[in-house]
């Protein structure tokens, strides 16, 4: 008799209890890439990456990159942050489904904050043309928009994302509303200047009955190659120098300030602590039942 493998099996949900916010991480998809050089550290020897991830027990030439929207229920509001990649891969796109098992329903969603405007971070928002998310207003930081509105500061490899921002995303703008850093999405939730990574990237500072946590977006992609050497630069960062002080300045603010993050890259459920290693160095401490008291 033989017994078949039946493949991996990784949680897909996570939820923790912040104060009166209920906070849901949900797990869109998981693709497997090579790499991490030339992708993370290509302004450094491919020897120099090598070296790094063999220190940390990871393979030199392959790793994983996982997606991971949140939902945050206040109690008056239940605001999704980013949508994943929706349609864009056949791979991914698990947000419906995700949100159904966790509990709650797609037309009680009554916010969609959008960090920024990249493909797995917008692709969801297609769903609204098939009925979905019809009670939701779309939020946005005012730079980005603009940004990838009219090609400023938009680098030309990212044409196929301005195409993808401009089919999905301008008919949508009557939906839209827009911020700047430091205002407030609802009461206990404000927006963060993370710009570089795309124009107007987006942090959020998340606080209800004196406790914190800090949706980073995408400030780092990957727990070990943009967190242990923030200064190496990614591919994924549009403007590699501003994403790279954005970078530190925020992951030393979180060390610092020992606030738990959540990460739409870092390793599932997403959410760690931050802790300063050496100068303009961090490591990813992934949470365990910090958040269960």
């Amino acid at each position: 008799m033989t017994i078949h493998k039946t493949g991996n099996i990784q949680p897909e949900i996570f939820r923790v209890t912040l104060g009166e916010f209920e906070i849901s991480t949900l797990l869109d998809g998981i693709v497997q890439r090579d790499g991490p050089y030339p992708i993370f550290g290509s302004n450094k020897k491919e020897s120099e990456v090598h070296e790094l991830l063999r220190k940390n027990y990871l393979p030199e030439t392959k790793f994983e990159h996982g997606f991971t929207p949140l939902i945050i229920n206040t109690g008056k509001d239940l605001i999704l942050f980013d949508t994943g990649n929706g349609k864009l891969n056949d791979n991914h796109g698990k947000l419906l489904n995700l949100i159904e098992k966790s509990g709650y329903n797609q037309q009680d969603i009554t916010k969609i904050v959008i960090s920024h405007c990249h493909p797995d971070h917008i692709g969801g928002l297609a769903l609204i043309n098939d009925g979905y998310f019809n009670n939701a207003t779309i939020i946005i930081g005012e730079t980005e928009y603009d940004s990838w509105k009219t090609g400023k500061n938009i680098p030309k490899q990212r044409k196929p994302n301005r195409e993808l921002f401009e089919k999905i995303c301008i008919p949508l703008s009557e939906r839209m509303s827009f911020i700047k850093p430091d205002q407030e999405v609802v009461t206990g939730i404000t927006a963060v200047n993370g710009f570089g990574h795309s124009p107007g990237h987006m942090c959020f500072n998340i606080e209800s009955e004196n406790k914190r946590i800090f949706y980073a977006a995408d400030i780092t992609n990957h727990y070990v190659v943009s967190m242990q050497v923030p200064d190496w630069h990614v591919m994924f960062d549009d403007d590699k120098d501003l994403a790279v002080e954005s970078r530190k300045r925020i992951l030393s603010m979180l060390a610092k300030e020992k606030v738990p993050m959540i990460g739409f890259h870092m390793p599932f459920p997403s959410i760690g602590y931050v802790e300063e290693k050496g100068t303009s160095s961090f490591n990813w401490l992934p949470i365990s039942y910090q958040l269960s008291f």
